[in-house]
């Protein structure tokens, strides 16, 4: 695995998690990679420095490194589930709701395509793609 610093068409800098080069490149050529600020999926590579671990003098574990992260993002769900409401495919028509007073303000989650994220942040709709893990193993 690797962490690279990206950037966006809009100049929003964010990490992301490959397995290699080819697969980011992979990713990027189809669109598959979008900014969580804004969703643009013209994004690079920005410069970074590479990460060392100088107190053991050892490489990271990568699957250990994987591991963890997926607890991270389980626990992140866990939380979303507990404490949001789930509007499915729904989420773009009552983000905008919320956004607009139309209905009250309240956490929600659910799903959007890509061209809808798109429009919502082109709208200035507040919101923050959440990579979702399984809950099983």
């Amino acid at each position: 695995m690797i962490l690279f610093e990206l950037r966006c068409g809009k100049d929003h800098r964010f990490d992301a998690w490959f397995r290699d080069n080819a697969a980011f490149d992979q990713q990027s050529a189809h669109g598959l990679i979008a900014c969580p600020t804004c969703a643009d999926t013209k994004v690079e590579k920005a410069p970074m420095a590479p990460r060392l671990n100088k107190a053991t003098g050892q490489a990271l574990d990568a699957p250990d490194m994987a591991r963890a992260m997926r607890q991270a993002l389980g626990e992140i769900r866990k939380s979303v589930e507990a404490n949001c409401d789930y509007v499915g495919e729904k989420f773009p028509e009552e983000a905008r709701k919320i956004h607009y007073g139309e209905t009250e303000a309240r956490p929600i989650y659910g799903e959007a395509t890509q061209d809808e994220a798109k429009e919502l942040a082109e709208e200035g709709v507040a919101f923050q793609p959440i990579p979702w893990v399984a809950d099983e193993n």
